[in-house]
Order: C-alpha cells, then sequence, then structure tokens
C-alpha cells in the first residue's frame, strides 16, 4: 500500500457534505488544515484545525500550504473535479504529483448533462471563465455540442448575444444553475431568449446543441470564393483570390494559437480565413483606408469569427502596439514594403513566418532585396492561375493576374544574421503578448 500523502484536494459539490464519498470524508475528517473557498468552508463549521480560505491570489495561500503540509495532513475543498477546470493542477504543479492525492466528485458540467439528459460523450468543453470571450463564436463554428462554464462578466446572455452578433443563432441552450444545490435550476433557451434573460444566477454551466439537426462544420480548410467578401467591394476593386489565399495561407504555418499580422486587409478575406485556423489565438488585421476597415469589420461579422481584431492605420506605424506574432502577411504595403518587412522580421517570434504576396514588379524587386538583406533566402513561387468561364455552349481559360509569393521562417538566430548583413535592430521591439490578452 503506498504511503499516504501530504495533501488531498477533494471535489466537493453544492449539496456540501452530501456530495462527498466516505473516502473523501475521512479525508476532511484526518485532516489538520482545511483549506477552501468560503462557501466550501462553511460546509463544515464542526471543523476544528485551522482554515484557510483561498480568495484573491491562490499563490500565497498554496505557499502556506506548501509550508503546512511538512508536518500536517492538508485537505484542499475544490468544486466538483478539481482536475476538470479547476485547482487540482496547479496544486500538483506547486507541490508535486507525488506528494497531492486528488478525490473527485462529479463536475458540474456532468450534472447538467445529467439534468437535461443529453448524452455527453461526444461533447466540447469551453471555459471563458476569468478569460476572454474573445474567439468564442469562432471556436464554436466547428462543434454541435458545447458545455460552456461561465462567469460574472462572461454570463450566458453575453455570450448568445455574442453569438447572435457573429450571426450563429442555430443552437437550443440550456442554463443549469446551483447545480445540486438548494437553489437548482435548469431552463431551456433559444438564444434570442437568452440573450434578453436578467436573472441568471453566477453558479451556472451553459448547454448549447444545435437546433438543425441536418447541420454539418465547415470544411477544415477555408477555400472561399472571393465573392464571399464582395458584398461591399473595396473602392480598388482588390480581393485575394482564393487560389492565391489558400497557398498564402498554408505557406504561414498557422497554428490553433497563433497570433497572426494581417498588414493590407483590404476585404479581410486572409484575416478571416487565418482566424478560423486558429480559433485560440487571433488575427490582426491593418488596414489604412477608412472605407476598407468598414468593409473589413462587416465581413467579420458576417463570417462569425470574433478573434479578428480590425486595426485601422498605415503599417509600418500601425505596427508598434501589437503583440508580436507568430505569422505576418503581408497583402498591402502603399510603398512601404522595405519597411514592413524590416519591422515584420524584427517582431516575429522565433520561426515565425513571413510571407508577402507582391503583384508588380517594383515590390517584387523590394521584397527580395528586402528579405537577402536580412540574410534569409525565400521560398519564391509564381503563381499563375485561369479559371474556366462559360462562352455561349463552351467554356474558355480566362486568367487571372499572376502573382509572387515570398515565404521566409525567421531563424532562432535572426539578430545575427541582420548583424552579419549590416542592419542594426531597432532599440524598441514593441509590445510583447500580455498576459490579459491571452484566451
Amino acid at each position: 500500500m503506498s504511503a499516504r500523502r501530504a495533501v488531498t484536494v477533494v471535489g466537493i459539490g453544492d449539496d456540501g457534505c452530501a456530495s462527498l464519498s466516505s473516502r473523501a470524508a475521512s479525508a476532511v475528517a484526518r485532516a489538520e488544515v482545511l483549506v477552501g473557498g468560503e462557501r466550501h468552508l462553511e460546509f463544515f463549521p464542526q471543523f476544528r484545525g485551522e482554515k484557510i480560505a483561498l480568495k484573491g491570489g491562490l499563490s500565497a495561500a498554496l505557499d502556506r500550504v506548501d509550508a503546512l503540509s511538512a508536518e500536517q495532513n492538508v485537505c484542499i475543498l475544490a468544486s466538483g473535479d478539481p482536475l476538470f477546470f479547476g485547482v487540482g493542477a496547479l496544486v500538483v504543479r506547486k507541490l508535486g504529483g507525488e506528494h497531492v492525492e486528488i478525490i473527485p466528485s462529479l463536475s458540474s458540467v456532468q450534472w447538467a448533462f445529467a439534468r437535461t439528459g443529453i448524452a455527453w460523450d461526444d461533447a466540447a468543453f469551453v471555459s471563458v471563465h476569468g478569460r476572454s470571450p474573445e474567439g468564442f463564436a469562432t471556436r464554436l463554428r466547428r462543434l454541435s455540442k458545447v458545455a460552456v462554464l461561465t462567469d460574472g462578466e462572461n454570463s450566458p446572455a453575453r455570450l448568445a448575444a455574442r453569438l447572435l452578433e457573429h450571426g450563429d443563432a442555430g443552437w437550443n441552450a440550456w442554463v443549469c444553475e446551483s447545480l445540486a444545490g438548494a437553489g437548482e435550476r435548469v431552463r431551456a433557451f433559444d438564444l434570442a431568449a437568452l440573450a434578453a434573460c436578467e436573472d441568471i444566477g453566477p453558479l451556472n454551466v451553459l448547454l448549447l446543441l444545435r437546433s438543425d439537426p441536418a447541420w454539418r462544420p465547415p470544411p477544415a480548410v477555408p477555400y472561399l470564393h472571393e465573392d464571399a467578401f464582395a458584398k461591399r467591394m473595396p473602392k480598388n476593386g482588390l480581393i485575394t483570390k482564393r487560389e492565391v489565399r489558400m497557398l498564402s495561407i498554408a505557406s504561414m504555418a498557422i497554428r490553433p494559437d497563433a497570433v497572426v499580422w494581417d498588414v493590407g486587409a483590404g476585404s479581410g478575406s486572409v484575416s478571416i480565413e487565418a482566424a478560423m485556423l486558429c480559433p485560440l489565438g487571433r488575427v490582426y488585421a491593418i488596414e489604412v483606408d477608412p472605407e476598407g476597415v468598414e468593409i473589413c469589420r462587416d465581413n467579420v461579422r458576417t463570417h462569425g469569427v470574433d478573434n479578428v481584431r480590425v486595426v485601422a492605420g498605415r503599417a509600418p506605424e500601425a505596427l508598434a502596439a501589437l503583440e508580436d506574432p507568430d505569422a505576418v502577411f503581408v497583402g498591402g504595403s502603399k510603398g512601404s514594403m522595405e519597411e514592413i518587412v524590416t519591422v515584420a522580421l524584427d517582431r516575429l517570434r522565433p520561426g515565425g513566418r513571413l510571407v508577402v504576396n507582391a503583384i508588380t514588379m517594383e515590390n517584387v524587386a523590394e521584397t527580395y532585396r528586402a528579405l537577402r538583406a536580412r540574410g534569409l533566402d525565400p521560398e519564391v513561387t509564381l503563381l499563375s492561375v485561369s479559371r474556366g468561364v462559360p462562352l455561349a455552349r463552351y467554356v474558355r481559360y480566362e486568367a487571372l493576374n499572376p502573382i509572387h509569393i515570398f515565404a521566409a521562417t525567421k531563424p532562432a538566430k535572426a539578430q545575427e544574421a541582420a548583424e552579419g548583413a549590416g542592419l542594426a535592430r531597432p532599440a524598441a521591439a514593441g509590445a510583447q503578448r500580455s498576459a490579459s490578452e491571452a484566451s
């Protein structure tokens, strides 16, 4: 039999002691220190040892637990399953798995599905508790059944309104409050009714289920015709063609949590398809033309992606305040190609990808020169596409403008490469990714 561990994390429900198994109850009974949220500690008024309330930051409380566990048995109370979006993982990281025992209870999500009678073996789980809701609608684009952990700021009503704003109304919703507690309540809504609901308690789980049984997820690889972005045509009439867009986006090697810059966003077509590939990240669509900015914003809402931030301004100046990217696409430069490439390479994270589309001979030459000056040997593709179009009873080919696609990876020692080419790195490298923006 293994030795008893000094710290036990016990899952507990809103029904308090009634939710505890005999093993969990024994862990509480032998504890000399009881740790938990104030509402959890109130379930044990008879406890005579030291009580530590978890409020504010957890770091100081866990430091105290670490010190006490050297000589005393410590029991930490946590909601439901401590390893399901709970404190359990943090305790294990802090104290080491060999010193911690986890005794789970039913999670609030299990209770929610049980109360509604919905099978949950094919469900996805999303938490916006204490997190930004940015990207929530984008993540749900490919999902059909979702359990959402909410908080006071990201309430079920606000999340419903966010989905409606981004054109995704096809959901049935259940809000499950105070599960297994005295005030338990389970209600069904459509999204419009949920968005207007004002009496939802703070302890809840939101279940979402597609209302259309024929619904199918969108394709894994975005391949939208440019007509999908031409509800309002940019005044110069330029929208990146889908064949070019597909190859350019593939060249960026976008990960699900990537930060992407789209410089010269225009209609937002590249930004939108890139955002679909990084639902856990975000895309910055930088556009200088005021009309283009509004068109980009309209398209972002139309296509239901809420992890695109449209930035009105001219590059490279507009790039200074943005978080460092994992991938950069340059589709328009307004005559500042060399400066944009320089800033992009300075700010890209090591291993990040820079992709440039160049149509004019001048931009081709300037892009190649700027990349070579940084010691990079770019991949260069000349893409010529012809599409079949009807001609009476026949089909003929219609050629699109040929385009150069440059792609380069920033090496881990990009600074040395730049210095070797005689270039100095700017003193200010720009804003780093902030913890407040992580989702």
